[in-house]
């Protein structure tokens, strides 16, 4: 039989990106390998839901990897943004080497012309 949730409910962790201690029912379950669904022989982290909104939740597949590359002790986060920018270039390329010279062209471009647009349905091509 299951046993009740409410001890569980009552617990306080912290959030390992601000530091407060919420409860565990007002936390978001942080796993760093991004799979919090394969929970087998695991000790998640917590995060306040203030800073789980304010993470960014694209997939990160490499990330982690890339982070243990160029962690060392008592780095300083100049000489670790340092790192991990080369880092990123050497695996990926510059913003320079993109093979999509279109896209490429059109980072600086300003769409809020285009976005009031609509689609090319909207447009009457005298049809």
């Amino acid at each position: 039989m299951w046993r009740p949730r409410t001890n569980r409910d009552r617990k306080s962790v912290d959030c390992i990106a601000c530091g407060a201690s919420v409860l565990r029912t007002e936390a978001r379950e942080y796993d760093k390998e991004g799979d919090r669904w394969n929970r087998h022989g695991k000790e998640f982290e917590h995060l306040c839901k203030g800073c789980y909104r304010d993470l960014c939740h694209q997939p990160r597949a490499e990330l982690e990897g890339l982070l243990g590359d160029i962690e060392a002790p008592n780095l300083s986060q100049e000489t670790f943004l340092r790192r991990y920018v080369e880092a990123v270039e050497e695996r990926y390329g510059t913003v320079d080497d993109d093979p999509d010279p279109e896209r490429s062209a059109d980072r600086g471009h300003d769409r809020s012309r285009t976005r009031d647009r609509g689609s090319d349905r909207d447009h009457d091509d005298g049809r």
